[in-house]
């Protein structure tokens, strides 16, 4: 279950002042939309965690093994060009544009978007914010995305300039020419 709260009313938070909410609120996990919405998240369950736990496993696995990006878990946020500020469940970005960074940069909210996110609805979300979510990364730049719904079990695909492809719950996904020989085995997360 996530809280929106509608600051637009009342205030725009710039980047740096989402990043200084975030230190001082270290213990309550935030977002901010591209259209000013602050979004406070909550905990997910044990199947959940265990659920994102293995997503991640694999795309590092194939990161470890390919040593073409950096992985990074749902804590971190990435300050994206169109002025969101979200944390992906899983997110992945090419090696070259990451060491592109300052290191200042890497080491606040980067002020890039990954070029691959995994987003994994869990039972309290409500599944059209996750797809607004989802959109917002394909208009900061997102070269591929997947939004599993294990509720509906299905996937959402999300590619640039293209229609959102749905698949019923396959049993891999293809990392496609973004994560090259890349294939996400779904059935661990049925267990």
């Amino acid at each position: 279950m996530t809280t929106i709260l509608d600051l637009k009313p009342l205030i725009k938070l710039t980047s740096e002042e989402f990043y200084q909410l975030c230190q001082i609120n270290r213990d309550i996990p935030l977002e901010l939309s591209c259209n000013g919405e602050l979004i406070i998240m909550s905990p997910v369950g044990g199947e959940t965690g265990k659920r994102e736990s293995e997503l991640n496993f694999q795309v590092s696995l194939w990161n470890h093994q390919t040593q073409l990006g950096v992985v990074f878990s749902s804590s971190t946020v990435f300050n994206l060009p169109n002025g969101g500020n979200r944390s992906p469940d899983v997110a992945w970005i090419k090696k070259e544009r990451w060491e592109q960074l300052t290191l200042e940069q890497r080491q606040k909210f980067p002020p890039i978007c990954p070029d691959f996110v995994i987003e994994l609805r869990s039972p309290s979300d409500n599944l059209q914010p996750l797809k607004e979510k989802m959109q917002e990364y394909l208009d900061a730049g997102l070269s591929l995305g997947w939004l599993i719904n294990p509720q509906d079990n299905t996937v959402e695909i999300y590619r640039p300039n293209q229609s959102v492809e749905i698949l019923n719950l396959p049993v891999s996904l293809s990392g496609e020419d973004v994560l090259p020989n890349f294939n996400l085995f779904l059935e661990s997360l049925s267990k």
